[in-house]
């Protein structure tokens, strides 16, 4: 059974650091394309960063270098290192699994997914 549990969110200021983490099992954590997403009350889930089993890494407009996504494949955990949080980066933020897809990420991932954990929230005040 596959499970994925974040951990990390909390709350900041603007300008402020957080790291996410997300510990996954019941699945082979390497072979598959990873990735993170976001959900803010009222607006439409978007997703902010893939990395694939070869660990290239894709990142969504908005992240402006901001954001850093890797993944330990020996601890089968995700990362998410968010720095320079603006309010608008409030958030649910959801770690991922894309259904078989090889270990690749693909521009659709997000309407992909056969797995997503519980959330961790974000919360960044001006």
């Amino acid at each position: 059974q596959v499970h994925l549990v974040e951990s990390g969110g909390g709350s900041v200021q603007a300008g402020g650091s957080l790291r996410l983490s997300c510990v996954a099992s019941g699945f082979a954590f390497s072979d598959n394309c990873m990735g993170w997403f976001r959900q803010a009350p009222g607006k439409e889930r978007e997703g902010v960063a893939t990395i694939d089993s070869s660990g290239k890494t894709v990142y969504a407009a908005f992240v402006k270098d901001r954001f850093t996504i890797s993944r330990d494949n020996t601890k089968s955990t995700l990362f998410l290192r968010m720095n320079s949080l603006q309010p608008d980066d409030s958030a649910m933020y959801y770690c991922a699994k894309r259904a078989s897809s090889a270990g690749y990420c693909d521009a659709g991932w997000i309407y992909a997914l056969d797995a997503r954990g519980q959330g961790t929230l974000v919360t960044v005040s001006s």
